[in-house]
């Protein structure tokens, strides 16, 4: 049997509530730091209150799950004060670390959304995502891809060889168990391991200029598939 969940989050913003809206209440913003959305209409919203209140609430699906998202956005002394609740009710097949994982999931992306006002402020994003082999489930697999970025801390400097396109070159701005976070001049990449659930590594890139979203995407899948080639 499903059962109820509530995560509650706050951040600390160094912009407008203006910019905050912009960034948790359209597709073009989350695309900057969560990932690739629909644009939300105010009838689609159970609250709709620019730039102070957003409530977005999903479907009941067949096995009574479903989500609802709040953000209350306050300004404070130059400040926005994001504070952001996550609740709904879990499916029977849901995993039990569900939870768990979901709010360090949230962490990363409050963080990243952070990274983007702060560095990237009103820019439009692009998001191109990709999967690593079924091989980067198994044991070892991201120790691994750690050290094939060869970093270690906060501030280290990376360098990823993209195949048939730019070298992505920046510093590591987030690393955690089974997260690691690159900034460049003109995006964010997110590496995520998601071993606890059974799925392969993923990367998430929100990229602030103009790019080709198919042959990035192409090139990602490219370079986690030579960092997990047999040998």
């Amino acid at each position: 049997m499903g059962r109820e969940f509530e995560l509650r989050k706050e951040v600390v913003l160094p912009v407008s509530p203006e910019q905050v809206w912009q960034a948790v209440a359209t597709a073009q913003g989350q695309a900057a730091w969560f990932m690739s959305t629909e644009d939300i209409a105010p009838a689609d919203a159970e609250v709709w209150d620019p730039p102070k209140h957003l409530v977005i609430r999903t479907p009941q699906a067949e096995d009574g799950s479903f989500h609802a998202f709040e953000y209350l956005i306050e300004g404070r002394e130059g400040t926005a004060v994001l504070r952001f609740v996550h609740s709904g009710m879990s499916g029977e097949a849901w995993p039990d670390e569900y939870v768990d994982m979901t709010s360090m999931g949230w962490n990363t992306y409050l963080h990243s959304l952070r990274e983007y006002l702060v560095h990237f402020p009103g820019r439009p994003a692009l998001y191109v995502e990709a999967e690593a082999p079924k091989s980067s489930v198994d044991s070892g697999a991201w120790d691994r891809l750690v050290a094939e970025l060869g970093v270690a801390a906060v501030g280290d400097k990376a360098s990823i060889p993209l195949p048939g396109l730019p070298s992505q070159d920046g510093v590591v701005d987030i690393i955690e168990e089974s997260y690691v976070g690159i900034r460049t001049a003109d995006s964010l990449v997110r590496f995520h391991g998601r071993a606890r659930i059974g799925m392969p590594i993923a990367v998430g890139h929100h990229v602030y200029t103009p790019i080709d979203t198919d042959a990035y995407g192409k090139a990602w899948a490219a370079w986690l598939g030579s960092v997990y080639q047999e040998v």
